[in-house]
């Protein structure tokens, strides 16, 4: 990476040291000066070398017929017939326009390295001696299917396995990117750079070394990394026809001069005046100088846009998918029903208990209860006794009454069933996907709490502007298909694929690229790395998002505003608009400069400036995307 900075630096001096050698030759001829050797000679050399470079080896190793294979044919015809000035001119043109366009694609890497120093690195296997089971600690990549695995509490789990003891609640966030722990028990599969929370577990190892899903992953955000090849210069796109006419004509004028009776260098300086002012250095200059002002207007704004081809994607994607956690809401636990089942417990008293009782808990569903009782200024009782079942849930003792808070599971297996009554209440809240924690003593459920994330106050009002804009939109969530129903239908978002993993959310996007859509990822989490790389556009969230995810994205939101979706789309489509006007208005120049050349009413000098005003106009025009106002578009 510091090599590329490296380059491109050098690169920008090279050409500002040509730059003033041009003007020299200018001033010189402008004022009827001259020296022993035309400045514009070293600007050739800086700027025509790595041109005529970069067009043979397109032409003769990559088979590829490039713009620069027609400027640098414009620049040779002009050394041959003496005029210095109008070959330093293209290249110099040429030049500005590459580093502008190498400014716009400049980005860090280093994203996929972050997601593989998350691979764990040692693992506790079981081993069996005549005083019992031992463990011993040996490097991850040694462990071998079949093996018997402990994790301790804290610990990264370093293979996919099957529970065979314990039970536990488990960080999924870097494959789901929910921030809920998955309570965990015998039987249930566990994967490899998850979180084990609490309790401590045996597992047998299922899937190892390059198996395990966190491998999967980074397997997954390799592949999408090579298929995403950097688009071609629309200037190159057009090459392949542009030069065969731009010779065609060129070749055509000194035959129609020489044949109306010019003499032969007259009518070659028609020629090649005609190759001069063809040459695509404005249409070159169009896309960069577009998409520089373009993310200059988004920094503004709080985006950031890290390529050049990210901006012309976005211009042309048609279907938007948001992760849900974090993304459309903003991935923290809030209570939001507190409901008595009990005649003489009122909510407040219900919330009271509940959370004396957790307040000794690790748990996130507990912390948010406790964290929620304090901010309505509630006092917490005192705990006598407090024991906590790891994937479970907690009971303690407060004022010599016995409370367990935790699944409607964990109250069953002491005793304490929910009533015929209370069911609908309880089914009413996990339609909208809530997490629950019931709260009992005796035989009897108190009540439950409800816990949910919150859907961003700009969600449903981006949603619609998105609409209005003719742009699809759809949920992809790891969390359960209730939860993520009840988040989409808040948010007005009809199409929702839930329960899904990182490689699941690939697929899909795939699918959706197959059928002719163009797809823009949203998401902010390590496990949506691997589809922000296959869609055609990802955008991270960037302040609550993680370093890996924001890696990955072409885009980013600084603030995590998710109301600049709109903005940005608008932003892409101007940007598309003004480079295609840029175009259109340098071949018309192109055009009317072909004709006068012809016609013997310009030199290549002239020309030169004719070209030269063609490119200075493109560069003024781009630059108004600068101070455009879209936000109030």
């Amino acid at each position: 990476m510091l090599k590329k900075v490296s380059d491109l630096f050098s690169g920008v001096r090279m050409t500002l040291v040509s730059g003033i050698f041009l003007l020299l030759s200018l001033i010189l001829m402008l004022t009827g000066n001259s020296l022993p050797a035309d400045p514009a000679l070293v600007t050739v050399i800086l700027s025509g070398y790595p041109l005529l470079y970069l067009a043979l080896t397109r032409l003769f190793r990559q088979r590829w017929i490039s713009s620069a294979l027609l400027i640098s044919m414009a620049m040779l015809a002009s050394l041959v017939i003496g005029e210095l000035f109008a070959a330093g001119e293209v290249a110099f043109i040429m030049a500005i326009g590459a580093i502008l366009e190498d400014m716009t694609v400049a980005r860090a890497k280093k994203g996929l390295s972050q997601l593989i120093s998350l691979v764990p690195t040692t693992g506790r296997r079981l081993i069996s001696t005549d005083g019992g089971v031992e463990e011993e600690i040996i490097p991850a990549p040694a462990i071998r299917t079949g093996d018997p695995i402990r994790v301790l509490p804290g610990e990264v789990i370093p293979v996919d396995g099957r529970i065979v003891s314990g039970s536990t609640s488990v960080d999924q966030s870097i494959l789901t990117g929910e921030s809920i722990p998955a309570d965990k028990g015998v039987g249930d599969e566990v994967f490899c750079g998850t979180i084990n929370c609490f309790g401590s577990i045996d597992l047998s190892a299922t899937s190892v070394g390059e198996d395990a899903s966190l491998q999967k992953m980074i397997r997954l955000v390799q592949e999408a990394e090579k298929k995403k090849a950097p688009m071609q210069r629309i200037a190159d796109q057009w090459s392949v026809w542009l030069v065969p006419i731009a010779l065609m004509i060129a070749a055509g004028a000194f035959l129609l001069n020489w044949a109306l009776g010019l003499g032969v260098t007259a009518a070659l300086n028609r020629g090649v005046t005609v190759l001069v002012v063809f040459c695509p250095c404005a249409l070159a200059l169009a896309p960069p100088t577009s998409i520089m002002a373009a993310i200059g207007q988004a920094a503004k704004h709080g985006v950031i846009i890290k390529s050049g081809e990210a901006l012309e994607a976005m211009g042309k994607v048609d279907t938007i998918a948001f992760d849900k956690t974090g993304t459309l809401t903003y991935g923290k636990l809030t209570v939001c029903d507190v409901l008595s089942f009990s005649d003489d417990l009122q909510g407040m008293d219900l919330l009271s208990l509940a959370a004396g009782a957790e307040r000794k808990s690790e748990h996130p569903l507990g912390m948010a209860i406790t964290s929620h009782a304090r901010a309505q200024g509630i006092s917490l009782p005192e705990t006598e006794e407090f024991r906590m079942e790891a994937g479970k849930g907690i009971a303690a003792k407060i004022s010599g009454r016995l409370l367990l808070c935790g699944s409607e599971s964990y109250l069953s297996e002491h005793g304490i069933a929910v009533g015929k009554a209370e069911r609908p209440v309880l089914e009413r809240l996990q339609s909208q996907g809530k997490a629950l924690v019931l709260v009992g003593s005796g035989e009897k459920c108190l009540g439950v709490i409800g816990l949910s994330d919150i859907l961003r106050q700009s969600a449903r009002d981006m949603v619609a502007r998105l609409t209005g804009m003719n742009t699809k939109t759809l949920l992809l969530s790891g969390d359960n298909q209730k939860a993520a129903e009840y988040f989409a239908e808040e948010a007005g978002i009809s199409a929702v694929f839930a329960g899904l993993l990182p490689q699941d959310k690939v697929k899909q996007i795939e699918k959706l690229q197959q059928a002719g859509n163009r797809i823009c990822m949203i998401g902010d989490g390590v496990n949506d790395a691997p589809a922000l790389k296959t869609a055609d556009v990802g955008v991270a969230m960037g302040s609550r998002g993680s370093d890996i995810a924001v890696e990955a994205a072409d885009i980013s939101l600084i603030g995590d505003d998710i109301s600049k979706i709109p903005y940005l789309k608008q932003l892409s489509r101007s940007t598309l608009r003004t480079i295609k006007g840029n175009i259109a208005a340098s071949m018309g120049i192109n055009a009317v400069a072909v004709s006068l050349s012809v016609l013997g009413l310009l030199t290549p000098v002239t020309g030169a400036l004719v070209h030269n005003a063609g490119s200075v106009l493109v560069v003024l025009n781009a630059a108004l995307l600068y101070d455009r106002r879209f936000d109030r578009e």
